[in-house]
């Protein structure tokens, strides 16, 4: 329910946007958030009561109504928040600003306020002592004129008392025209304010079937986010298709490096038992056949040697290219789980976006 009916003669003066808060009740010293995102916070000011008002909607929550006194303070306890103390809501109310600008305007514009409260509540109380002294006045007055004029019985008398009667009929007269002027005059303000409301009322006409067209635009938005979720999730299973053919891919690498591991051992094998060949033909000179035999051997020993050898490097070749290809693999599947994550992001906020905008409406 609106803090304002339409049909009020309270009007803004001064708007901002803050993020709205709440002395915590049972600790009055915690800060409790009373909006979950900056709202629109105004200055009304009521010309039937001469008084002014602060007040925020959220919604269809009304978070501050607060009737600005001359007794209030506003004090800034930050470069971008300032707080003031209620006693009829019996709470203290906080705003966050987006800058200290905005802070410095609102303290000022609070200031002015409350010195024009001020300045309202010392002429209604000279109002009331200016009617209660004119009453008293008049009472005293009206019992000598009434004796006056019982006693004295002539017509000289009586035409001389028939002065201040008049004087008195003017002045009445002058008051009827006073308020008559006032009246027009008021009745000058309520055009003004109905032409007011029905440009408001034409704004928010307005703003409903901007508020429409978006709702429609957001669906469509929807519906094209919903195919592209569907396509990332067909993405996604191909990836994850690629992912067990990259452990299928591992599994390869890890037996082509056991069995690299056994070729160097057994080459260091075949290294020893050349060694202990040449130890041999060193040794016994005198077995030249045996020797010859030793040397056949040893080449085809090293002809094996360079065969390993040969193997080796091809497996290392192959074992590189299989990294570089896991490396390859590992960075593309990277890149497509920051842009799902953006995308899932992207959804999330404009999930938000529909529920505000659900809840505005």
């Amino acid at each position: 329910i609106s803090p304002v009916p339409p049909y009020s003669r309270e009007q803004p003066i001064f708007t901002t946007r803050a993020h709205v808060f709440q002395i915590d009740p049972s600790t009055k010293k915690n800060w409790v958030p009373a909006s979950k995102q900056a709202v629109t916070v105004s200055y009304f000011y009521d010309s039937t009561r001469n008084s002014y008002r602060i007040i925020s909607v959220d919604g269809a929550k009304v978070i501050i109504n607060s009737t600005i006194t001359p007794n209030m303070t506003f004090t800034k306890t930050s470069q971008k928040f300032g707080q003031w103390a209620d006693s009829r809501a019996n709470t203290v109310f906080g705003l966050g600003f987006p800058s200290e600008q905005q802070l410095t305007k609102f303290a000022e514009k609070f200031q002015e306020v409350k010195e024009a409260a001020k300045l309202a509540r010392d002429r209604s109380q000279e109002k009331i002592e200016t009617s209660s002294n004119h009453s008293q006045e008049s009472g005293r007055e009206t019992p000598s004129s009434t004796r006056a004029s019982s006693v004295n019985g002539t017509d000289d008398e009586k035409a001389s008392h028939g002065g201040p009667a008049e004087a008195h009929l003017k002045s009445e007269n002058d008051k009827l025209k006073i308020a008559l002027a006032q009246s027009s005059s008021n009745v000058k303000k309520w055009e003004t304010e109905l032409q007011t409301l029905r440009e408001s009322n034409a704004r928010l006409t307005t703003a409903l079937q901007e508020s429409a067209a978006s709702i429609e635009h957001w669906k469509k938005q929807f519906s094209a986010c919903k195919e592209e979720n569907d396509q990332l999730r067909s993405k996604i299973e191909e990836l994850e298709e690629q992912c067990n053919e990259i452990n299928k891919e591992k599994e390869r690498n890890a037996q082509l490096s056991r069995r690299l591991q056994e070729l160097e051992t057994e080459l260091q094998d075949k290294e020893l038992e050349l060694e202990d060949l040449r130890k041999q033909g060193e040794i016994l000179p005198q077995l030249m056949s045996e020797c010859e035999s030793v040397s056949q051997q040893l080449q085809a020993a090293e002809k094996k040697n360079k065969d390993l050898e040969e193997k080796v490097r091809t497996l290392r070749t192959e074992v590189e290219e299989s990294k570089h290809r896991q490396t390859n693999l590992k960075t593309e599947l990277k890149n497509f789980l920051d842009v799902l994550d953006g995308k899932i992001d992207e959804l999330h906020d404009f999930r938000q976006g529909l529920s505000k905008l659900g809840v505005d409406n």
